[in-house]
């Protein structure tokens, strides 16, 4: 395994954390100050395995601080984790560390056992971020002979030579990122960096500070210059996710680097010249936000110079085996266990299936398949509760539906009538669940049509607000209150959960 790497003017604390975690087999590697921290990974940069696993910093050293560190290595290595340590416990420093992308803040003096828990957390996530970026390697780009996605491969084809500003839209989990990363890797930018920013996950106060940087005391917390995502994609690609929900001050600012590109870092009056490309997507009716004001119109045409629609998965049914057996692969080499098979069976009872949450939602059913199918050979009985209970009732429900996208889903394959078999593995409860789930998204409906039809303008907002303290209230009241297991169970990071806690108050 690659070292832990320590770095610290005190040599009783780099004492200290060696002897703690050699005695736990993790291996360290020892600096004095940033620059030594910075030449090694200089030397390291051509054989990965000389690099480190987990970097654990000092924040006030003679010769550059740690938040300094911390941006300069996030740039180049924004998957190794880093813990920041400071004998100076105040918020500032707290808020610095996590802005600049820190995995935790540890103060001092700190308790050994909790310290070498936290680096063994980091270790972790190291590595589950190498079995991530080996997968991304490994695996094809993106999959798919349906139409609709040939249509989307032409089209990254017709760009690979250009540096067009493009707009990706489709639904949540279609995959608009792996088509904005294809976009840059067969673009003349391919050799620059890909930086990525979900402009809905980030606090709407940060989200300036994320993207355009900030100057040295231009808000509290801001102890050093901190580069923006635009610097940090200077000479590549810069895709901007769920741009709708972009506040709207924050528009006029992109639009300007847009139009001339030139920008200004938070505090700054010197401009900074913006050598990127950007690629944005939705899952939004963007002409909708606009109509409504949300919004603004001379930023959507600057964006909308090519769009891309990414179809729905139900509306490409006939990729649903290729995908599945794709995934069980992905999901056996991440455990490291043999693939599983699936059945005609079991791959037709998927292809019934709607897919709401697209396919990031049939990954998450292939990982769950791989961990809690009991036989090699996955048959139709051992798919997840929600799969059993959505073919059930969506089948009948499709079939009646005059909609235009069930209509289109249905006519791709016509279902074989479910054996008396297959019709026993599906319980009443089963059912049930798939009942409420209509009847949930139904209500759902109902508040938003009754909330506009009010002439709100916080429709949004304020359904998005019920719905995520509904569901961290039921994820805590499932844990009794743990909220590390409530933000795994959830699938968001730990930061977020406590961010979210605040924001919606429901300390």
């Amino acid at each position: 395994m690659k070292p832990i790497w320590i770095v610290d003017d005190d040599q009783s604390i780099r004492f200290v954390l060696e002897k703690a975690l050699l005695r736990e087999d993790l291996p360290t590697r020892s600096f004095t100050n940033t620059r030594e921290v910075l030449a090694a990974l200089e030397a390291a940069a051509d054989d990965e395995t000389q690099g480190p696993q987990v970097l654990v910093s000092d924040i006030r050293m003679p010769g550059g601080s740690g938040l300094d560190l911390l941006d300069k290595i996030k740039a180049k290595h924004p998957g190794l984790p880093v813990i920041i340590m400071t004998a100076f416990s105040d918020l500032d420093s707290a808020v610095s560390a996590f802005q600049g992308g820190a995995f935790e803040y540890l103060p001092k003096p700190f308790d050994l056992p909790r310290a070498v828990e936290l680096i063994r957390r980091a270790v972790d996530e190291s590595q589950r971020e190498e079995v991530a970026e080996e997968r991304m390697a490994a695996a094809p780009e993106m999959l798919g002979q349906a139409p609709a996605m040939q249509d989307v491969f032409r089209a990254i084809g017709r760009l690979s030579q250009s540096n067009v500003t493009v707009l990706i839209t489709g639904e949540s989990g279609s995959g608009k990122e792996l088509v904005a990363r294809a976009l840059h890797k067969h673009s003349p930018r391919a050799n620059g960096p890909f930086v990525a920013i979900n402009t809905a996950a980030i606090p709407k106060d940060l989200l300036e500070s994320e993207l355009f940087g900030h100057e040295r005391g231009a808000f509290t917390g801001a102890q050093t210059m901190r580069r923006g995502r635009f610097e940090q994609a200077e000479g590549g690609t810069l895709f901007l996710d769920e741009i709708g929900d972009m506040p709207f001050d924050l528009q006029t600012r992109l639009l300007r680097v847009l139009s001339d590109g030139h920008f200004y870092r938070v505090g700054g009056h010197n401009s900074v010249k913006a050598n990127v490309r950007v690629i944005a997507a939705t899952h939004q009716d963007l002409e909708q936000r606009v109509k409504l004001g949300g919004f603004r119109e001379d930023l959507f045409h600057r964006l909308n110079v090519i769009r891309l629609r990414l179809p729905a998965l139900r509306e490409r049914g006939e990729d649903v085996p290729a995908l599945t057996r794709h995934f069980l692969q992905q999901s056996a080499k991440q455990l490291g266990v043999e693939p599983k098979r699936i059945s005609d069976a079991a791959l037709a009872r998927l292809s019934t299936f709607s897919f709401p949450g697209n396919v990031r939602q049939l990954e998450n059913i292939c990982h769950w398949l791989t961990v809690m199918a009991p036989a090699q050979l996955i048959e139709a009985k051992d798919l997840p509760p929600e799969v059993m209970a959505g073919a059930a009732v969506e089948a009948p429900l499709a079939a009646a539906s005059t909609a235009p996208v069930a209509a289109s889903a249905v006519a791709e394959r016509e279902p074989a009538a479910p054996s008396v078999a297959s019709a026993a593995v599906v319980p009443p409860v089963a059912a049930a669940a798939g009942a409420q789930l209509a009847a949930w998204e139904s209500g759902l409906e109902q508040e938003a049509q009754s909330l506009l039809a009010a002439g709100r303008h916080d429709v949004w907002d304020t359904l998005s607000r019920r719905f995520e303290s509904r569901l961290i209230l039921t994820a805590l009241a499932n844990t009794r209150g743990r909220r590390i297991e409530a933000a795994q169970k959830l699938g968001i990071g730990r930061n977020t959960i406590t961010r979210k806690i605040q924001e919606l108050g429901l300390e």
